[in-house]
Order: structure tokens, then sequence, then C-alpha cells
């Protein structure tokens, strides 16, 4: 809801800043005080297009700004909105506005644009609190700031759309949109649980028609996929690859591609365990390894009648000497069976250059071979088996049609049953606003199926007995759709999820009975939603939680206007001059309509 509202340069208005409670707030004033155009600079915050001529004479640019407190049943939707934006979840977020090129009504400046960056990941905190700003720029350009992050209109409206809805003698939002009436028909008949359903059949007719377009094509082309899927699928079993194979493959080249090599060096350290010509070597001068180990064990032998502890280390010494003996005789039985093998070879690097090509085109390793070719296996059973898969896959599509079409009379059933009830209400509220003759009523016409159903919905009035119905936007009144809207407001109250309703003017062309009626009901209607209502009656001001007065004066020669929440004394004083001056009996009159509104506000909220 609208928290704080700050207009400058915005026309007459200068510099305004108004806080706005919960409940039913009321502005009041003279006219061309003002009041129009904080509806308008409000209208700004919820993506509306900006005029030429907002600026005030002199200024290059008005600036207006709001701070909104996001309920609690809103804050899940806007955080998404706001995700798929790549904009701050909250105020003091991370925000990179970027605002030095392009209009901020031009393109979607906040999502992966040419120079943007892409939407980023934000932390998963729902937002309590929506910071706006629209600064218009003379000539009608401007640029939008949502928690101090840039971009467009376009993306405000998405945001604007859930937190406020306006009617006023000029324009309606929100309820007269008809693409909005299905979900909000849905929403009062509670019908969650059968859209669910619905969008579950759905899926699954969608997944059986996805799978049989997988199998589509013509005869033609299904045989030449065929002939394709094969080629490769018999090429790869020829070669018939076994897992780990290339590995193997590369050791055993590189032995037979290095047998002297080996065997040299094989040979060379047989010498070097058993002693051979090493030229000047001073270690092979004393002989090989192993004897060097034998006269090592000797001489300790000879001191162990001396000291017996030498025994332990005699032991080990003739333990190396065997394992010495041992690997020599190993080395030298390897170097023994070191042959050249050329055509071992030659046909070990045509098996790895056949599976070198084949891991090159499918996938680059041995196991990604395997695996492409059991997937060729898979493709070519289910274009072989084509006619077969086909009929099941029709028959299940069938089934899955059945299944949505079922869910979807459901759906037409709740929502004709709502409908109608819907219809009631909404006459009712229109009788105690003098409309009694107008008739709303909710069509229902059948469309093609999909995820919420069979069924396009749209509100449609009747003005007077015997008049066909017309859709809302079509009605020409100002006043008259403005009632329209108050008694389908009241009607919608807990199905519709918009925090904030405006109210421009909805008095006009009403009075006495009726207006006593149009206040209480506005009243209701701000028990559960924030209210901002701009009038002239004095029957609604007496209903209001807050009274706000819009005033207009002159300074330095130039008008000015300002905005004062009223107390209690100069609440009566201005339903006073409502009612015609400031007369004793003028202000009995306001005090005594304040007493009454009083008592209406004390009883208990529904």
């Amino acid at each position: 809801m609208l928290r704080h509202l700050r207009v400058t340069n915005f026309a007459i208005l200068s510099d305004v800043a108004v806080d706005f409670g919960d409940g039913f707030n009321v502005l009041t004033g003279e006219t061309g005080a003002g009041k129009s155009l904080i509806v308008e600079a409000v209208n700004l915050l919820r993506g509306g297009r900006a005029s030429a001529d907002i600026p005030r004479a002199g200024s290059d640019q008005a600036v207006v700004e709001a701070i909104f407190e996001v309920p609690g049943d809103l804050s899940a939707r806007v955080e998404a909105l706001l995700h798929e934006a790549g904009l701050p979840a909250t105020p003091d977020g991370d925000a990179s506005p970027d605002d030095d090129d392009g209009d901020g009504d031009n393109g979607d400046a906040s999502a992966s644009a040419s120079g943007r960056k892409p939407p980023r990941e934000l932390p998963h905190e729902l937002p309590h609190e929506l910071l706006v700003r629209r600064v218009i720029h003379r000539g009608g350009r401007s640029r939008t700031y949502v928690n101090g992050a840039l971009t467009t209109a376009r993306r405000l409206a998405e945001l604007g759309a859930w937190m406020m809805d306006l009617s006023g003698q000029h324009q309606h939002q929100g309820l007269v949109d008809a693409r909005r009436h299905r979900e909000i028909l849905d929403a009062f008949a509670g019908a969650g649980r059968e859209r669910e359903a619905m969008r579950v059949a759905y899926e699954a007719v969608r997944a059986a028609e996805a799978e049989i377009e997988a199998l589509g094509g013509d005869e033609r082309a299904r045989a030449e996929k065929i002939d394709y899927l094969r080629f490769q699928l018999d090429e790869i079993e020829a070669a018939a690859p076994e897992a780990g194979e290339d590995e193997a493959l590369a050791h055993e080249s590189a032995r037979l591609s290095s047998v002297d090599k080996l065997e040299a060096g094989a040979r060379e350290a047989e010498a070097w365990l058993y002693g051979g010509d090493f030229g000047d070597d001073a270690f092979a001068a004393g002989g090989g390894a192993i004897d060097c180990l034998a006269k090592a064990e000797l001489a300790l032998k000879r001191l162990v009648d001396l000291d017996p502890t030498l025994a332990d280390l005699c032991r080990e010494l003739e333990g190396a000497r065997v394992v010495s003996d041992e690997a020599a005789a190993s080395i030298r039985r390897y170097a023994d069976h070191l042959e050249g093998d050329p055509a071992r070879l030659a046909a070990v690097e045509e098996r790895r250059a056949l599976l070198g090509r084949l891991t090159r085109k499918h996938g680059g390793s041995v196991a990604a071979l395997l695996a492409r070719a059991d997937e060729l296996t898979d493709e070519l059973a289910a274009l072989e088996n084509r006619d077969q898969r086909l009929a099941g896959l029709e028959k299940e599509r069938v089934r899955a049609e059945a299944g949505a079409r079922a869910a979807a009379a459901k759906l037409t059933a709740v929502r004709e049953r709502a409908a109608a009830k819907l219809s009631r209400a909404v006459c009712g509220y229109l009788g105690e606003l003098g409309m009694g003759a107008a008739r709303i009523s909710v069509h229902i016409e059948p469309r093609a199926l999909g995820p919420d159903g069979a069924d396009r919905v749209e509100f449609v009035l009747a003005s007077n007995k015997g008049e066909a119905g017309k859709p809302l936007a079509r009605i020409a009144s100002g006043g008259e759709l403005s009632r329209i809207m108050l008694a389908l407001k009241l009607t919608l109250r807990r199905a519709d999820e918009v925090a904030t309703y405006v109210f421009d003017e909805v008095d006009t062309g009403i009075g006495g009975a009726t207006a006593d009626a149009l206040g209480r009901q506005i009243r209701a209607l701000g028990d559960q939603r924030q209210i901002l209502c701009v009038t002239h009656l004095p029957q609604i001001v007496a209903f209001a939680d807050r009274h706000l007065q819009v005033s207009k004066y002159e300074r330095d020669g130039r008008t000015e206007t300002a905005v004062k929440a009223l107390g209690a004394r100069e609440r009566r004083d201005e339903l006073a001059r409502m009612l015609g001056g400031v007369k004793k009996s003028a202000r009995a009159h306001a005090e005594a309509m304040l007493e009454a509104a009083a008592k209406v506000r004390s009883q208990p909220r529904a």
C-alpha cells in the first residue's frame, strides 16, 4: 500500500509530500486546488503515460516518488516480478542504475538488453517495501526507478497492476481489463483446486503431443533418418569398442615402440645388481650391488661374537641380498622376453586411429562412443516401431485430452455457479448506489482448451432494462463506471489481491441517500484495502479514517498547492464548508455526520 508520496515541480505542485494511512484516506478541497494532479501523480507510479506539459513552468523536469509497503499476501508475487526484471528486492539492495543512456520508457532497460547486465541472482528475501521514482522531462521523456535501479514504465506497470487500482472520471484500470476477468472470477469462486487439476491435465496433453510431434515427418524423411542412424550405428558396431580400450592401446603402443630402450634399461639395471663392465665407475669396481651386500653381511658376522646385537643387522642385510638377487633374476627374464613386433605395433596404431576418428565424431572418448551407440539403438527402435509407438501415443493423447476436457468442464461449472453469485452481489450493491436498473453479468464463452480451461470470461454491463450488455471498457459515463467499479470491488474484495484502490471523484451525479450509501460502501472496502478517494461529497468524507485537505495559495506571484492532514476540529470545519458554509448550523450538521459515521466505523470489521 502507498505509505508516502512526494511530488516536485509537477504543474502547481512545487513540492508536496503526503503520508497515507491504512483504510479509507480521503482528499478534499476546492475545485482546481490540485486533487486530480495528485491522482495523476499516483497514476505515474503504476506505469501511467507521462504528459509533455507536466513539468512546472521554469523547471526542466518533474519528479514523483513514493514508498510502498508490500502486504504479506503479495510479497511472493512482487518478489517474482522484481527478480524477473533484474531489480533489487529492497530499496537498499544492490542496484546498478546505468541511467546515462536512453529513455527509461524505451525498451527493457532492466533486462538483458544491449549493453545491460542480465537479471541478477537476488537474495531470497521477500520485499516489504518498494521505492518508486519517476522523473519526467519537459517534452514527455521520463526515467523510471524501482528500489534505486533504472527500469521501464512497462515493468513498473506490471508491478503497479498489483499495487494499485485506479478508477476515475477519465481512466479506469484493473477490473476493466478483460484479460484479468477469468483470474478474478476463479479467485472469487475459490477454484484453486480445480485450476491446479486443469493445469496438470493439460500438461499431460502437451506431453503426449510433444512425443507425437517428435515422431513426426513423412515416410521418406523417416526412412532417410533411419538410414543415417543405421549407418552411424553400424560404423560403431563394426569397430566394436570396449570400455577402457583406448587407454590400454595407448600403453601397448608406448611399450611396442620403445622395445630397444626398455631392453637396454633392464640390462643396465641387472648389471648394477650383479656387476658388469662399467668402465671407471668406482662403485662398479667393487662388484655388483649383490656382491657388496654379501661383503657387508660377512663383515658384520665377524663381529657378532663381540657384540650379539649385530645379529639383527646381519639378518637384514641377508634379506636385502636375497630380495636383490630375486629382482635381478626378474629383470633378466623381462629383458630376455622383450622383442620387437612391428606388425603388432602397426595393428595397435591402426586401431587407435579408428577409435580416434569415431570418438572425435561421437563425443571424445570410448565411453561417450559406447553411450552414443546406446542412444542410436534407442532412436532406431523408436523410428522403426514408429507406427506401433504412434498408435500408443495417440491413445495416450486421447485419454489425456478426455481428462483435460473433464477437468475443464468441472472448472466451467464452478465458474458458472460463481458467475451467478457474483452478478447477484454486484447488482445488490448497484441498487444501493442508485443504479437499480443496471445489471452486471459474467459472460462465459467457449474457447480453445488451454492450461486455464476452455472458457473466455468477461464482465459486461447493461445500464438499463432492455439494453444489451457491453464490456466494461466501453461504458461512456465515468461516474457510472466508477460506481460499477466500486460495486465490483466490494464484491471481489476477498478475491482481488490489489493492495490499494484509488477513486477519483466517484461521486459524480449522485447525492443524498445514495451518497451516504456510497460512503458506507467505500468504508466497508477500506476494512480490507487501503483506499485513496477524491470527493466533493461530505457524506463520503464523514466515513474516512484519514482526511487530507488540498488547498492552493500564492507565493512570490506563483500558485502553490499544499496538502494537510486534518485533526478533528479542522475536519469538522472542512465538512461544514462542503455542506455550504461555516455557520453554526453547517458545523452542527458536520458534527452529526461525523458522529454517525464514527459509529459505523466502530462496528466490527467484515
